[in-house]
């Protein structure tokens, strides 16, 4: 059962700064103070926009009716704390909310760091550091920051994850006070370009050439290095190139592929390649896929990317063979 304060924080959260500073008038700094500390743990903690934080903001006030952007955390000091109390009062409460938001949760700043910066400040630690990151994190945000760490970084932290139960509480607050310290090296870099991404580029520039000059280079390419000159084929087309291809050359591309390797294809999928598909078959194919999406059960990642690769497959004959065409690229 949220307490008083926690449900004015989350009024505060669903509210502009203009009436936001309303509501507060008249409440005394401390009061302030302890709002936006529980301000604070509902932003850090991913509540914004919850079922609980809806309803007690329209138990509140009924007669707000439309959803705004929300004041946050940022939003309630820099505006509705200064207009307030003062912009002398306001930093000293900022200062004071910090202390006392890194105290009770030492890892939110770590959770609101981007991958790229976390991946960048846990290189080279320790596996325990890089283990106890982990576990602090959402998983799909644990799973992405694994997929980019050195292979024996991620190997060793991942055994460390299976004993992170006899850590106790002082060991985990020096971990996370000094990764904290550690991001801040790293705040707004982000990683260096990957493989796939540098042939992506050159796919792109390469495929928007003349086919027989695109061919010439292509095949300069792979006399050098056969490997590579196959991705860069592959990446002139992928998955995410579906919405720029037109509609004729994808309805063709479309006909061989069955309704349930469809289904599977489009599970996850943006909903402007849903929608782009969807609109390129005919009205009894759609009316089969939705039918084979409704029974369908949720399908393994590895199956989707092989669904995927062979709507894809197709496209990329149609490209090589200089007969695809695009609306945009």
């Amino acid at each position: 059962m949220a307490s008083g304060k926690q449900k004015a924080a989350m009024v505060l959260m669903g509210l502009d700064s203009a009436t936001a500073t309303e509501l507060l008038k008249g409440l005394s700094p401390d009061d302030v103070q302890e709002i936006g500390l529980e301000l604070a743990k509902l932003d850090a903690s991913g509540l914004r926009n919850s079922e609980e934080q809806v309803k007690v903001t329209r138990e509140f006030c009924e007669a707000i009716r439309k959803q705004s952007k929300g004041v946050g955390i940022k939003g309630f000091l820099n505006e509705v704390l200064v207009s307030i109390v003062g912009r002398d009062k306001a930093e000293q409460i900022k200062g004071q909310i910090k202390k006392a938001t890194d105290k009770r949760d030492p890892f939110g700043a770590i959770r609101a760091a981007s991958t790229d910066e976390l991946v960048l400040a846990l290189r080279g630690e320790h596996q325990q550091t890089i283990a106890v990151v982990l576990s602090e994190l959402p998983t799909r945000k644990s799973q992405e920051i694994l997929s980019l760490l050195d292979e024996q970084d991620r190997l060793n932290a991942v055994c460390k994850l299976t004993t992170l139960e006899t850590l106790g509480g002082e060991v985990k607050q020096r971990i996370a006070t000094m990764v904290a310290e550690r991001l801040k090296t790293f705040k707004g870099e982000t990683l260096p370009e990957g493989r796939e991404q540098t042939l992506r580029r050159l796919a792109l520039m390469l495929g928007g050439l003349e086919k027989n000059l695109r061919d010439q280079l292509l095949a300069e390419i792979r006399k050098h290095d056969e490997e590579t000159c196959t991705m860069i084929q592959k990446l002139m087309i992928t998955w995410e190139d579906i919405p720029s291809i037109a509609d004729r050359s994808l309805q063709e591309s479309l006909r061989g592929i069955e309704s349930g390797k469809l289904a599977v294809a489009l599970y996850g999928a943006e909903e402007r390649i849903i929608q782009k598909i969807k609109s390129n078959i005919s009205e009894r194919a759609a009316a089969m896929l939705d039918e084979e999406i409704s029974l369908m059960q949720e399908p393994l990642e590895k199956e989707i990317l092989d669904a995927r690769e062979m709507v894809v497959k197709p496209l990329r004959e149609a490209n090589e063979a200089g007969i695809l065409r695009f609306t945009q690229r």
